[in-house]
């Protein structure tokens, strides 16, 4: 391993133990956007994995994307959500699963022009990257999360 994946690595495991041990208070987001604590299972090992994403509330869940700081590849997290389909997902204090649908063409293009909009900086990672940046929705699995309903606001068709 390089000793700039050692230090993203290690930043990563302290913002997981941060944001868990403060339910994310002591990780605010940029802009209109939050942080949320998602763990999914490894795509090839089925590990339970954590990381924290920026989102954007929507009205019926929550919308993140994978811009990997601008690296050429789609970021490990999002290659996992986008393989289990499944995650769970921690908004500050609240603890839920939340399917996963990644988003194409037109919905994604809305979303994305959203999360410009309303998130500081973030276009730069897509021109850097020389790729599309993913966008997936994230939606409560109402059985397991009854009154769960982050702010309103639409983001592209439904």
């Amino acid at each position: 391993m390089s000793v700039r994946g050692f230090f993203r690595r290690a930043g990563g495991a302290i913002g997981v133990w941060l944001y868990r041990r403060t339910d994310g208070r002591a990780v605010p987001g940029p802009g209109a956007s939050r942080v949320l604590l998602l763990t999914t299972r490894g795509r090839r090992s089925g590990e339970p994995r954590s990381t924290c994403v920026g989102a954007l509330p929507v009205d019926d869940g929550f919308i993140v994307w994978g811009t990997g700081s601008g690296a050429p590849r789609d970021p490990h997290w999002f290659r996992n959500l986008r393989a289990a389909g499944r995650t769970d997902v921690q908004a500050g204090s609240r603890r839920f699963a939340a399917d996963v649908r990644e988003l194409h063409g037109a919905e994604r293009d809305a979303a994305w022009q959203e999360v410009i909009e309303r998130v500081p900086g973030v276009e730069r990672y897509e021109r850097r990257s020389g790729r599309t940046i993913p966008v997936a929705r994230l939606t409560p699995v109402a059985a397991e999360a009854p009154g769960v309903r982050p702010p309103a606001r639409r983001i592209g068709p439904t």
